[in-house]
């Protein structure tokens, strides 16, 4: 692997900012990766349009047999860059989606690259993963069932283990509607929304199951309008996580028999549990192999979920944290560790191989 010619893409794909929902700067950052496909890979990389931006699907023909997977979508508004550019210092590159996502995706490419014969192999890069892709989730599962093995190419875990096993996550939103009316001459004449929420806030925290994996956090609360109306509205964003689908089910449905307290209050629910677990179950085979190939790799579950959740929900074998080395994700110290990119694209490449022929 030529470190110098990864670490020339990384810089050129940070620095196209990629920000979710933003679909201009999502199309230019679509068309850079699929300047870098092209140009290492050779072939056709095709652009799918949707309402969150473009996908990025490359296929070095014949028989489906493995698909990579990855988003180019960042957390990072506009503007990031100019505050945070890429550097690469003291073996660590940072900028804007160098770990999650943007260094995965490199690694792939050149892991793929290293190949003779790239026959069976896909590349999806969706525009929405971390605004929960919606768009894409489709196209995901379609190719996925047809590949029959998937790799994503996320961040790996703490020390560079990989991903193994995901919880299921979602987000529920609870708007409490009350009655306005003036706080100083007639509070009692109104409903007070605030109230209320502060009541369901509580009945939320208590649906959690710690002792079973399941965090129920409520997140994100607004109130109100002016400080002399009692509130006629509130709204509660609730962020879930479960280790299985029993427990998706028991949220939901706690969820939804959430009653409002005061007389006159209203208590509405939208949302769920939208990415199903990944059970350790889905990747044993394909850690196996990377086991085989890299050996003292290690295999953690974690909390958050990818878009490997759906390819393991559809009995699809998958194998997750196979990207960049390194941390900080969504945060302004993120990094990546530039010494271990030709290894992880190395085991790219030795999965590929190996899938091709079990």
């Amino acid at each position: 692997m030529d470190l110098d010619a990864m670490i020339d893409d990384l810089r050129t794909l940070v620095e196209v900012e990629s920000p979710s929902r933003d679909h201009e700067a999502l199309t230019a950052s679509a068309k850079t990766l699929v300047a870098v496909i092209e140009h290492r890979l050779g072939g056709r990389a095709m652009l799918v349009d949707s309402e969150a931006g473009p996908h990025v699907h490359w296929s070095g023909g014949g028989e489906p047999r493995v698909l990579i997977l990855g988003h180019h979508d960042t957390v990072f508004p506009i503007g990031t860059l100019r505050r945070r550019p890429f550097q690469v210092r003291d073996g660590r590159a940072t900028g804007p989606g160098v770990f999650d996502m943007l260094g995965g995706l490199v690694q792939a490419i050149h892991g793929i690259a290293a190949l003779p014969d790239r026959t069976g192999v896909e590349i999806l890069v969706s525009a929405d993963e971390e605004v929960g892709s919606g768009s894409s989730r489709a196209l995901i599962e379609q190719r996925a069932l047809a590949c029959g093995a998937v790799l994503v190419l996320e961040g790996a875990a703490d020390g560079g283990g990989l991903k193994t096993g995901r919880k299921g996550c979602g987000t529920f939103r609870v708007t409490v509607t009350g009655r306005a009316a003036h706080a100083g001459l007639e509070p009692e004449s109104g409903v007070n929304a605030l109230v209320e929420a502060a009541h369901q806030v509580l009945a939320i925290a208590a649906i959690g199951r710690p002792d079973l994996g399941t965090t129920v956090t409520p997140t994100v609360a607004s109130a109100g309008t002016t400080d002399n109306v009692v509130p006629a509205e509130a709204r509660i964003v609730v962020d879930v996580r479960v280790e299985t689908p029993a427990e998706a089910d028991r949220v939901t449905a706690a969820f939804a028999a959430l009653t409002p307290r005061l007389p006159g209050a209203t208590v509405t629910v939208a949302g769920g549990v939208d990415r199903p677990p990944m059970p350790e179950s889905a990747s044993a085979e394909l850690f196996a192999l990377a086991q085989r190939l890299m050996p003292g790799v290690a295999g953690r579950s974690v909390g958050g979920g990818s878009d490997g959740n759906f390819t393991a929900a559809l009995g699809v074998p998958t194998l997750d944290g196979l990207g960049a080395v390194g941390g900080g994700a969504h945060a302004d110290h993120e990094y990546l560790l530039i010494d271990a990119m030709p290894q992880r694209a190395n085991l790219v490449t030795g999965l590929i191989a190996a899938i091709r022929t079990s």
